[in-house]
């Protein structure tokens, strides 16, 4: 204590010095809900740029490249070298230049030479916080849920097609959503920039992102389904009231976790157990149902998408009561 009122603390040198830090610097003081107070060097740390270097295997497909480039695009890198002792073939070059464009967001090639391609991330969080990444990616799966129920119906092949690309989209979210939230548990000051108050909401909406993301992959399967089948389904079928289900479901999932309003996510909860009297209506139904080899894949992927949901809804119980905790 100084002067009767102040307290001063003492810094680590090491850690000074490793933020190169001057005398005169400001520094931030955050306090947290469990009275702990984080200390950020975030002047000197916000104009440095996080560097990954990859080694190019010649040996593994380029699928297993890509999914390490992945690895470090979701660990917060900045700048990513991807480097060839070989030198780049010209349809290896075009294979991480289109993949890096359809299924990262943010990041674009920004130099490239015999052996080495240097990718950026030129994403700025505040123009894609982790609500509206959500809303995107809900977005993108309710229109999904709705065409491939349409698709069914009027056994629309080509319609069927757009919805496995547009599976895509729903992934490039996830994955942006992913490194945001790996990001803002190190970084206090993004976390608030992206919406996060805590870094224990952190691990509730990286599950949920999770499930949204197993959501489209059914969707993308219900439609795969429905390439392949080359039977009509009857007007009357069950599995229409089924996929009905299944998009109120997840529609009210979805704002029960963006209003964490715990007896509304109850109803939502009790409301998807109604698919299995779905089930047994379809299973009494006879001539009046499809009976194909594709229907019961999707049948299923109509019922995990509903449990998926009710997952959704769970979590925003959970997360409730984190935030009310909190307070």
């Amino acid at each position: 204590m100084t002067g009767g009122s102040t307290y001063i603390v003492s810094l680590p040198i090491k850690w000074v010095r490793d933020c190169g830090l001057n005398s005169g610097d400001t520094l931030t003081l955050i306090p947290q809900s469990d009275c702990t107070l984080l200390l950020s060097a975030d002047s000197k740390m916000d104009n440095r740029k996080q560097e990954s270097v990859i080694e190019i295997s010649q040996e593994d497909t380029l699928e297993d490249n890509f999914r390490v480039l992945v690895s470090h695009y979701l660990a917060g890198s900045d700048l990513i070298r991807l480097v060839s002792s070989k030198g780049f073939h010209a349809m290896d070059r075009k294979f991480f230049k289109d993949v890096t464009r359809q299924r990262l967001i943010g990041i674009e090639v920004i130099e490239e030479s015999r052996n080495e391609i240097v990718l950026q991330s030129l994403m700025n969080y505040q123009e894609l916080p982790l609500d509206k990444a959500l809303q995107n990616m809900s977005r993108l799966i309710t229109s999904m849920l709705e065409d491939v129920m349409l698709a069914l119906r009027e056994h629309d092949l080509e319609l069927a097609r757009d919805i496995v690309n547009r599976d895509n989209e729903v992934d490039r979210f996830y994955l942006l959503t992913v490194r945001q939230l790996k990001s803002a548990v190190e970084d206090p000051k993004l976390a608030e920039k992206i919406g996060i108050e805590r870094p224990r909401q952190c691990l509730g909406y990286r599950l949920v992102t999770k499930i949204i993301e197993r959501i489209g992959d059914h969707v993308e399967r219900i439609a795969r389904q429905i390439i392949l089948m080359d039977t009509v389904v009857p007007e009357k079928d069950a599995v229409f009231a089924m996929g009905n289900l299944a998009q109120k479901v997840f529609a009210d999932s979805i704002k029960a976790l963006e209003e964490k309003d715990t007896k509304y996510s109850n109803k939502v909860v009790n409301y998807a157990r109604k698919f299995e009297d779905y089930t047994i209506m379809r299973n009494e139904q006879g001539t009046s149902r499809c009976i194909s080899e594709q229907m019961g894949s999707i049948i299923e992927s109509l019922k995990r998408i509903s449990e998926y949901s009710a997952d959704i809804a769970e979590m925003s119980i959970n997360m409730s009561s984190e935030r009310d905790r909190g307070k």
